[in-house]
């Protein structure tokens, strides 16, 4: 029996190397070599803002720096006579920065995720602004600039930091107190170049207060160092005036970014109970609105539509909430529920809105009041200013209206259109439509096998601070440019592989990054 199975067993053994003879497992399909068709990379300096930079989870930083999409482009260029790409670094990856060796509130450590959510990382930054470095420095991301502060001779000067007329992050790296961001790229005499969201910062700071007057939008149009149209005009023509070819990007729309997204406008979810309390609150502040104003001489049909936008219905499930507006002849107390379009911003205190902003603020003195309206009572005029005043509306900071997202996606569309335009009538310019990638990044986008979506935290794309991306967003970042300028210039970075890989890049930092 055993001498059988052992004569089985050899016939077996045979079978299966007869199989490994006859199919043999095929060689890989061999790639072709990498060419950099007509564009030349010995000389790459990047223009640009944050992005450029590698500014993610709400601070700049030494290893977001390393994994910038920038970054990454550089190490693909060196494989075809790219040369040197010399980056600004940060002194940790604590993030932030100290201003004359004190730490500034606006420049604050990274956001990390702590289980719950983002939060800053507890530390003291200690990347000193005024100690400024040798360059030159081809990463010429400067994080917080405008169009128009690429051409201010001032924006590097520590001088003008107390005057808020310098950022910091140009400070660090500035050739001279009276150098500009243009002239310190223009000065290296770059054969090929990248300007990445310039033009964003036009329009987030903007956006991010709440559309606050403060930090104005800047005008398409207006003279170079004023307008975005012109001021960008320069910055093309200074990059390109000796040959050099590049790579431009359009600007994404608010509705695709995560900081506008993320807190949905209808977010006040309610059982039914709480829905009649609130829907009854509503209803006595538009009968003491009414009784009001028809005091004060207001004809009675005119006063009743008035009256009428706030006897607002709350329902048992997701309801909007209530926003704050401009007091006007059509809306006298300044208040009305959100329409389906208009967004919060990330910055908004999720804490309060779970304590009655942006509904109202139920004190024991107000509900006293709204029993005695129940039993049909006469309140006080202080009673009813106490019922009024108790509409907690989210402040005009926290949240986008309609008019105020018109007039930002306005100012998006005129400089797109100027982006465009630059790229369409240079043949030295290639065009990365960034707005077009992050609409699909909304609806999740492939990448090496990952589903990258716009969610904040899970999503894979955006960082912690819900505009900036993380490392395999930017790596993302870095292949989309690289198809475009095999598109353009006729090299073949994607045809032969010499791509970022997405499995090379974290989503989130952990906390003990050293």
């Amino acid at each position: 029996m055993k001498i059988k199975y052992i004569w089985l067993f050899t016939l077996l053994i045979g079978f299966i190397s007869c199989d490994e003879v006859e199919s043999p497992i095929p060689e890989a399909e061999a790639l072709p070599e990498l060419t950099s068709g007509s564009a030349d990379f010995s000389n790459f300096v990047a223009v640009g803002a944050s992005y450029t930079a590698g500014f993610s989870d709400g601070a700049l930083f030494k290893a977001g720096q390393e994994n910038s999409f920038t970054n990454m482009l550089s190490q693909q260029f060196a494989k075809v006579g790219g040369g040197a790409f010399n980056q600004p670094l940060m002194n940790d990856n604590i993030g932030g920065l100290l201003i004359g060796g004190m730490p500034n509130p606006r420049f604050q450590p990274r956001l990390f995720f702590n289980g719950a959510g983002p939060v800053r990382l507890p530390a003291t930054p200690t990347t000193e602004a005024t100690s400024v470095l040798s360059g030159p420095f081809q990463n010429l991301g400067i994080p917080g600039a405008k169009s128009f502060h690429f051409l201010f001779d001032g924006y590097g000067n520590p001088a003008n930091l107390a005057l808020g007329l310098a950022n910091p992050y140009y400070v660090r790296i500035a050739t001279s107190p009276t150098s500009t961001v243009l002239n310190d790229a223009v000065a290296q005499n770059p054969s090929f170049f990248t300007l990445t969201f310039l033009g964003g910062n036009d329009f987030l700071g903007h956006a991010t207060s709440g559309a606050d007057d403060s930090n104005p939008l800047t005008p398409v149009d207006g003279p170079a160092g004023v307008g975005f149209s012109a001021s960008y005009t320069a910055v093309v023509n200074a990059l390109t005036a000796n040959g050099a070819k590049g790579v431009i990007t359009t600007l994404p729309d608010l509705a695709d970014i995560p900081f506008f997204t993320t807190v949905p406008n209808n977010a006040l979810v309610l059982d039914a109970a709480t829905a009649a309390q609130l829907t009854g609150v509503f209803q006595a502040v538009s009968g003491i609105f009414l009784q009001g104003a028809i005091l004060q001489g207001v004809p009675p049909a005119q006063a009743q539509a008035l009256a009428a936008q706030y006897a607002i219905t709350f329902n048992e499930g997701p309801n909007r909430w209530i926003i704050d507006v401009p007091v006007t002849q059509t809306n006298p107390l300044g208040f009305r529920q959100m329409t389906e379009e208009e967004l919060l911003v990330l910055s908004i205190d999720q804490a309060a809105l779970a304590q009655g902003y942006g509904t109202v603020a139920l004190t024991p003195e107000v509900l006293q009041v709204l029993g005695l309206l129940q039993q049909g009572g006469t309140p006080t005029p202080q009673q009813a200013g106490l019922v009024l005043a108790a509409v907690n509306g989210i402040d005009d900071k926290d949240a986008l209206d309609s008019d105020e997202i018109t007039e930002i996606q306005t100012a998006i569309d005129g400089y797109n259109a100027t982006i465009e335009s630059i790229a369409s009538s240079n043949e030295n310019i290639a065009l990365v439509d960034l707005n077009q990638l992050l609409k699909d990044v909304v609806n999740g986008v492939n990448f090496d096998g990952f589903n990258l979506t716009s969610s904040l935290v899970t999503g894979g794309t955006f960082s912690l601070d819900g505009i900036h991306l993380n490392a395999r967003g930017y790596a993302l970042v870095a292949k989309t440019f690289l198809k475009a300028i095999d598109e353009t210039f006729g090299s073949n970075f994607i045809e032969s592989g010499n791509v970022p890989k997405a499995s090379n890049f974290p989503t989130n930092y952990s906390p003990t990054l050293q």
